[in-house]
């Protein structure tokens, strides 16, 4: 194991994994009972994608995938910046900012899987692209800086 410094930047990030298999089961458990309704679904072609059922699944049920896709898309930008800084030397600024990153998108998650007004995920969404965005400068300067 590396020390307590490499941990406390990688625990955001971990964080956030499990976070994402948190989305990814509540998806999985909204999903496919919503499925099992769907007349003639069991009759689809082999080859269906997840962005088939849109028209076919109800809005609440799709947002829990939207969600988990959103998990998959601007996070892999956090992740790389977390082991840049896990490699260069995190300081606590770096910490505390990863952690707001990861409080943001899960709330984030949580708004938009229930209740999914876009004004609100967008305050939300914001302050943890800031986060992300200086974690990014800082970890770019760690590399140029020593």
């Amino acid at each position: 194991m590396h020390g307590a410094g490499h941990a406390a930047i990688l625990a955001p990030a971990a964080v956030l994994v499990l976070w994402t298999l948190v989305m990814m089961f509540w998806m999985l458990f909204t999903r496919i009972p919503a499925m099992a309704k769907v007349p003639g679904l069991d009759q689809a072609p082999p080859g269906g994608r997840g962005q088939d059922l849109e028209k076919v699944l109800p809005p609440k049920v799709n947002w829990k995938a939207h969600n988990y896709i959103h998990l998959h898309e601007q996070p892999t930008v956090f992740y790389a910046t977390i082991m840049i800084l896990a490699l260069t030397g995190a300081g606590p600024i770096d910490v505390g900012l990863a952690w707001g990153y990861v409080g943001f998108r899960v709330a984030h998650s949580l708004w938009q899987a229930t209740v999914n007004l876009v004004p609100v995920r967008f305050l939300l969404f914001f302050p943890s692209s800031l986060c992300l965005t200086v974690l990014a400068i800082r970890a770019a300067i760690g590399c140029f800086a020593g």
